[in-house]
C-alpha cells in the first residue's frame, strides 16, 4: 500500500467516496485504506484524491509498503479491466517517486 491514514482521522468520511479502487472504508476508530485495493491514484488522477479533500492532511505514503508507479498501474488494471489505461504514464505520479508532488491538479 503506498497510502495510510494516520490516527489524526476524523473519521468525518471526505476521502471514502473519492477513491476509484473502493479501497477506503470506515474502521473501528478511523477510516483505513485496503492495501490490496490502493494505487495512490496512478492511472486515475495526477493527484491522490483521498488527501485532496482530508480536512486534516491525514491521507499520507506509508513508509513501510513502498510500491513503485508500475506495480500501482498494474494493480489498477488489474482491479478496472474494462477500463482503457494509458500504456505510458507521465513520470512522477507517486509521492514516493516524487515527494513534491502537489495534492491536487493546478495546486
Amino acid at each position: 500500500m503506498s497510502t495510510t491514514i494516520t490516527e489524526e482521522c476524523i473519521n468525518c468520511g471526505a476521502c471514502e467516496p473519492e477513491c476509484p479502487n473502493e479501497a477506503i472504508s470506515e474502521g473501528e476508530d478511523i477510516y483505513v485504506i485496503d492495501p490490496n485495493l490502493c494505487t495512490e491514484c496512478v492511472g486515475f488522477h495526477d493527484y491522490e484524491a483521498c488527501q485532496a479533500v482530508c480536512p486534516v492532511e491525514c491521507c499520507v505514503p506509508d513508509p513501510n509498503n513502498r510500491e513503485e508507479q508500475p506495480t500501482l498501474l498494474a494493480r489498477a488494471i488489474k482491479i478496472h479491466p474494462a477500463t482503457a489505461f494509458p500504456d505510458v504514464l507521465p513520470a512522477n505520479l507517486t509521492r514516493f517517486s516524487n515527494p513534491n508532488r502537489q495534492k491536487a491538479a493546478g495546486e
